[in-house]
């Protein structure tokens, strides 16, 4: 009977675990993969276009296609925790960030010969950008009160609209092919560089979150801000601080994004990124209403989201019905995950696994 109780407990608290949604949805697509297409798990090695050693291969895919989602569930998941809200901005935020780079690189002119300012110069005024946008919409978030999703709405709307007049209009080419790098390989390294980019950040948050009080002010100031505020917190500040935070992600994931094809497209480039970045926070299992949150669930919510797109393209699916399938995956991962439904099954299986009494 101890025993019993002993492997109950364990189980409970298995379940119960906010890993214990998005590691499942791992195992699950791993499966499904396995059984229906083995070569999936494949990483070959061989040459790109310049004769350098790649590796490649689904795998592969995930973990760089995936990386700039990480980097942006980063951000999402302070700002979420923060204020209770979400960031819808981020895709057109992205297009600015870029444009800006581009900007920078090309000097104004969209075919140079040579780039007009180094990498390091173009990539720190892409921050800078990232985080005035990030802080336009602090603002008006911590500040006047408005609603997340209505208050970046406005660069949602008008984002792509300035990054196409910062270029005017124009489409400009970067001649560097070393720009490329940032989201190819490194000349004699097999893996992508979108790879240790996302390394990098999730160092460098782990760190940040370990070292100070950030974590712990943004769950305060979720969970009740007036009482945050009693304990000597500043909400107004913590709310803003997070949405600079996801501005400087996305200026990462720009980077990442402009240096694939060395240009880019306003209407189209990171098109739908900010929905994929709510969901990865969601199916960490954190609350989407504000407050505690764990950080490597959003991380792995990212790379399960990337993991379920490449399933759909190795099976083929139509390009047309691949959200329907995605929609239909997510919600059942978000629902599974939800605590109402965590509740609900932890007391199903106390009633299981109860001793029935005997009838004298």
């Amino acid at each position: 009977m101890k025993n019993k109780a002993k492997s109950n407990g364990l189980f409970k608290r298995i379940v119960g675990n906010q890993m214990f949604i998005p590691v499942l949805a791992i195992l699950i697509l791993v499966i499904v993969n396995l059984v229906k297409d083995p070569s999936f798990f494949v990483v070959t090695w061989g040459l790109n276009n310049d004769g350098f050693p790649v590796l490649s291969g689904s795998l592969i895919s995930i973990l760089d296609n995936g990386s700039e989602l990480a980097i942006l569930a980063i951000g999402m998941t302070l700002v979420t925790a923060a204020s209770g809200g979400q960031d819808i901005s981020v895709g057109a935020t992205i297009a600015v960030a870029g444009s800006a780079m581009l900007r920078v690189l090309c000097g104004g002119n969209a075919r140079p010969e040579t780039t007009q300012a180094p990498v390091i110069v173009a990539f720190l005024v892409a921050c800078l950008v990232g985080m005035l946008c990030g802080a336009f919409n602090g603002a008006l978030v911590s500040v006047f009160k408005i609603q997340p999703m209505v208050a970046t709405l406005i660069l949602f709307t008008a984002g792509r609209s300035i990054a196409a007049w910062i270029n005017n209009n124009e489409l400009p080419i970067v001649p560097d092919p070393k720009f490329a790098w940032f989201a190819g390989c490194i000349p004699g390294i097999p893996i992508p560089t979108s790879v240790f980019i996302a390394i990098a950040c999730i160092i460098v948050i782990m760190l940040v979150l370990k070292f100070t009080n950030l974590g712990l002010y943004t769950q305060a100031v979720g969970i009740n801000e007036s009482s945050s505020r009693l304990n000597g917190i500043n909400p107004t500040f913590i709310k803003f601080l997070s949405f600079v935070i996801l501005g400087l992600c996305v200026a990462v994931a720009a980077l990442i994004k402009v240096s694939r094809i060395s240009t880019i497209n306003y209407s189209v480039i990171a098109k739908d990124i900010e929905m994929d970045a709510i969901l990865a926070v969601a199916l960490g299992g954190n609350a989407l209403s504000g407050g505690k949150f764990n950080m490597w669930a959003s991380i792995l919510g990212a790379y399960i989201i990337q993991f379920l797109t490449t399933t759909l393209y190795r099976f083929k699916v139509d390009s047309e019905a691949r959200p329907a399938y995605k929609a239909v995956v997510v919600i059942l991962l978000v629902v599974s995950s939800a605590p109402v439904v965590r509740n609900y099954f932890s007391q199903l299986a106390k009633q299981f696994s109860s001793p029935k009494k005997e009838v004298a």
